[in-house]
Order: structure tokens, then sequence, then C-alpha cells
């Protein structure tokens, strides 16, 4: 290591947005079990925050933990019995009826949605932006909560001894059962659309950061700020490097904003390690395009 690199507790104290890019960067070389989702969400918000400070919002997510635990021991002193049902019953009061937080039904494509400074600034914000409010406060507690691979509209899943219930951040927390979750599917996939078991699998630490990152990348490249939407693919990339379709989405961008040789270098990347021959053929396809391009 180089006297200049960061050391590894380095990595640990971001203040910048340079800083937090490091600690994505870090974070993507961590098994996903290691992968701490607060620092990490954080470390993403801030890579368009300069001047933010980090530590208040820190703070804010270790007192959601100790609010949860506190709330948890004292329904069990009162003799509450304990399971994923008391558990749900735990967050969605100290999230919502306490913290105030809500999904942001108004403004579902604002920015600041998909930004985790800002949700816990606004308190308001996207289903797994809320759902990771969820899972970072209630794993700090020791409990099984993870995020699904649910369509559309992030959901979370609580079990304990056998017991399992699926919730939806969005709308305070509130218990699906199957008839809620089909209409909730038929309502974003279409009437003819059937609930399947892979909408009940969870996803990995490192899928539920990139979700919050689609759904940012998505609402840049629709209000056409291509350089920042760049900016989150690099970041993308950084977290999971072994995602080869961020360097399909990079070149394009690249296009759009006049950048022929990183448009080309990140196309010819892509076709390198897409390991589907069709896609591969229509990214030959694209390059040929912008090959033809004026420099």
């Amino acid at each position: 290591m180089r006297e200049d690199d960061p050391t590894l507790e380095d990595l640990h104290v971001f203040e910048t947005p340079d800083e937090a890019f490091q600690y994505v960067r870090y974070a993507g070389t961590l098994d996903d079990a290691d992968i701490d989702m607060g620092e990490t969400s954080l470390a993403l918000g801030l890579l368009f925050l300069p001047g933010i400070r980090p530590e208040r919002y820190r703070h804010h997510l270790r007192k959601l933990a100790e609010a949860l635990a506190e709330d948890h021991a004292q329904r069990l002193k009162q003799g509450e019995k304990d399971g994923a049902a008391l558990r749900l019953a735990c967050l969605r009061r100290v999230i919502h009826e306490q913290q105030g937080y809500a999904g942001d039904g108004e403004n579902y494509d604002d920015l600041q949605n998909a930004n985790m400074i800002r949700v816990i600034e606004r308190r308001r914000g996207l289903p797994v932006a809320l759902g990771l409010l969820y899972i970072i406060a209630g794993r700090k507690c020791g409990w099984q909560i993870d995020g699904l691979n649910f369509p559309g509209h992030f959901l979370l899943r609580l079990e304990m001894e056998g017991e399992r219930l699926i919730a939806d951040p969005f709308r305070a927390g509130v218990e699906m059962d199957a008839a809620s979750l089909r209409v909730l599917l038929k309502s974003i996939a279409g009437q003819k659309a059937e609930l399947s078991h892979q909408f009940y699998v969870p996803v990995s630490n490192r899928d539920m950061l990139l979700r919050l990152q689609n759904n940012l990348k998505k609402r840049l490249i629709e209000q056409e700020e291509y350089a920042q939407a760049v900016i989150v693919l690099e970041a993308m990339e950084a977290l999971a490097p072994d995602e080869y379709r961020t360097s399909f989405d990079k070149g394009v961008l690249y296009a759009k904003l006049g950048q022929k040789r990183q448009a080309m270098q990140a196309l010819e990347d892509y076709i390198i390690r897409a390991p589907d021959a069709r896609d591969r053929q229509q990214a030959q396809g694209i390059l040929a395009q912008i090959r033809q391009l004026p420099d």
C-alpha cells in the first residue's frame, strides 16, 4: 500500500463526496453479509451533497435502533409475546409514529426520495429507502429482516422461530397477506400477473443498495441529467464490480454527452463481459453507430 492510499480505518470515516466514493469502493470489496447498510447508504447519498456532514445522520440511525430495542424491551416487560408480529409493531411505532416517516406518494419521483440523507431530513422516501431504515434498525437489534424480490415495489419479510410475515414499508409497515400481495402485483404488472415463489426470495444487501441507486439513475435519465446519472453508475460499479450491465448504460449516456471515446470504451467492456449473445449483438450495433460519429 502506498503512503497516500487510504487505510482500512480511514475508509470507515468519510466526510466528503470523494471520501464517500472511496467508502463505496471499499464496500464493493466486502462479502455481502459484511456490508454496513447504514454507512453505505449514507455514503451513496453524500456523493451528491458536498458540504453535508454525515455524522448527524449516523447518529439518527443509531438512535432509531436504540429506540427500537427500548420499545421492544418495554413491550416484553408488559407481557406481550415476542414474535414477528410484535417486532413489526415496534418497527412501525418507532419509524412511523415516533419519527414520522412516510412513503412520498405525492412526489414519488422526487430525486430526494432515493437519497438516504434527504430521506432522513424529509422523513419521506421510496419503498426501498424506507425499507432500508427497517432493515438497518431491525438488524442492529439482531432480528431477521430481509428485503424481498417483489417486482416494482420493495417489501420486507420478518421472521422469528418459524413465524413469517410480509410488510410494506411505504404504507406505514402494513402487513401484507396473499390477497393484498395479489392486488399489489396486478396494480404493477397488469391483471394477468400472478404471484410466484420468486417474489418471496430475499435479496442481498448489495442488491438492495443497487435497487436504491437504480431508482436514482432512472429519475436522472428521465430529467436528462446524464452526467449525474453517470456518477450514479460509477458508484454502482464500485459497489458491485461484477455487475457488467452498468457498462452498457454508461456507454449510452456517454454518447448522449458527446463523449465518444468514453462511450466506446464502456460498450467494448460490456461486450467482453456480457454472457448473452443477443445482448452483445445489440451493444455491437450501438458501438458501430458511435464509431461513425465525428470526433
